[in-house]
């Protein structure tokens, strides 16, 4: 019997970066090709400046590569132009990031719902799903609170709610708990990988974390831009 092999949400294939600065060029990431599956959870590591916020921005279709390809949905989105990444991200992608990007002007409730805003989705049904989404990772009483009013890892909770809004498809994650202290990120944690088997969403996060690394099922490590064993 042959045997199946998962579907991938993610694949890049020799995916290349290099910057120009006058007569130099600096390459940032070097042939890397990775596969993510439908549903699984990926670590992307390796110590500064190994290129791994180059390489989420580049599968997250958040910057465009010098060479090679990104297949992101089934999508081949490397010859996309920023309006049609702008909408694949907006349909299947969840961001979280390590600053958290709260409006701060906006309760916890309405900062789940600015992608439906931004979209043109906000509705009834899309309030609901909020809410427990707010319920879901603690702070349903809290949903009135503004940024200000919450701890560092209550707002990085509120933006696990938002990024899961919209039940993407995958969801990047860069350094999710560098600025929180053990006790939240050992919580932040927690609830990414109970939302990923929850709800099917593959989860690729950039981490300095090993412990947290440990946890993905795909682990993969960069040096000097170049994809390591």
């Amino acid at each position: 019997m042959a045997t199946l092999h998962p579907k991938s949400i993610l694949s890049t294939r020799e995916l290349t970066k290099t910057y120009q600065s006058g007569d130099h060029s600096l390459t940032v990431l070097d042939r890397v090709s990775i596969d993510v599956p439908e549903g699984a959870t990926a670590a992307i590591v390796g110590p500064s400046g190994s290129g791994k916020t180059t390489l989420l921005g580049l599968c997250a279709g958040l910057d465009r590569s010098t060479s090679g390809s990104v297949e992101l949905g089934g999508q081949n989105i490397s010859g996309f132009n920023e309006d049609q990444r702008a909408k694949l991200r907006s349909e299947s992608v969840g961001f979280i990031f390590q600053n958290f990007q709260l409006m701060p002007t906006l309760t916890a409730l309405e900062n789940v719902l600015v992608p439906g805003e931004l979209s043109g989705t906000s509705n009834g049904s899309l309030i609901d799903r909020a809410a427990a989404l707010l319920e879901r990772v603690g702070l349903g009483e809290r949903k009135e609170h503004y940024p200000n009013q919450l701890s560092g890892g209550e707002q990085q909770r509120v933006a696990i709610a938002r990024a899961f809004i919209h039940q993407p498809k995958i969801l990047f994650a860069d350094e999710p708990t560098g600025n929180l202290d053990e006790e939240a990120s050992a919580l932040v944690e927690t609830m990414l990988f109970d939302l990923n088997r929850e709800s099917g969403t593959a989860l690729v996060i950039v981490t300095h974390d090993l412990d947290l690394a440990e946890k993905a099922s795909l682990v993969f490590r960069l040096k000097g831009g170049k994809l390591i064993e």
